[in-house]
C-alpha cells in the first residue's frame, strides 16, 4: 500500500469526449487506464472515478467528496484530474482541509485525451 498511487477521477476536459454530429463535448468513460497503458507506466497505480464532472458544473459538495477520499485513502500519494476552469478554488479547498501526511497533485487538461496527439492531457498526466 505504501507504493500505491491513488488517482481520483472528478472529470474535466481530460475525459471528454466529443460528439462529431453535434458538435458537443460529452463524458463517457475515463481515459486514465489507456493512458497509462500507452505510457508503458508500471507504477503501482489504483484509478477510481468519483466523478464525471464539467468543472464549471462542481458544487461545494462535490469538492467535499473529493476532501473526503482523499481522508480516507490508505495512500500517501494521490492524483486527482479536474477540470481546469476551477482547479485552483478546489486547491484552495483542499488546502484548507489540513490533509496532513500526504502528497496530492491535481493536473487537467485544455484540450480532451479522445483528441490524439493534439491534447495535453497526456503530458500533463
Amino acid at each position: 500500500m505504501q507504493d500505491l498511487i491513488q488517482v481520483f477521477v472528478t472529470g474535466g476536459t481530460f475525459d471528454k469526449m466529443y460528439n462529431y454530429i453535434t458538435g458537443e463535448l460529452y463524458f463517457k468513460d475515463t481515459h486514465l487506464n489507456e493512458m497509462f497503458e500507452r505510457g508503458r507506466c508500471t507504477l503501482d497505480i489504483d484509478v477510481r472515478t468519483l466523478m464525471m464532472l464539467d468543472s464549471l458544473e462542481m458544487t461545494e459538495e462535490d469538492k467535499e467528496i473529493i476532501i473526503h477520499n482523499c481522508k480516507k485513502s490508505k495512500t500517501k500519494r494521490i492524483i486527482i484530474t479536474h477540470g481546469t476552469d476551477r482547479i485552483v478554488s478546489t486547491a484552495e479547498t483542499l488546502a484548507a482541509a489540513n490533509i496532513e501526511g500526504k502528497t496530492i497533485v491535481l493536473t487537467g487538461a485544455m484540450v480532451p485525451y479522445a483528441f490524439g496527439t493534439s491534447s495535453d492531457g497526456f503530458f500533463n498526466l
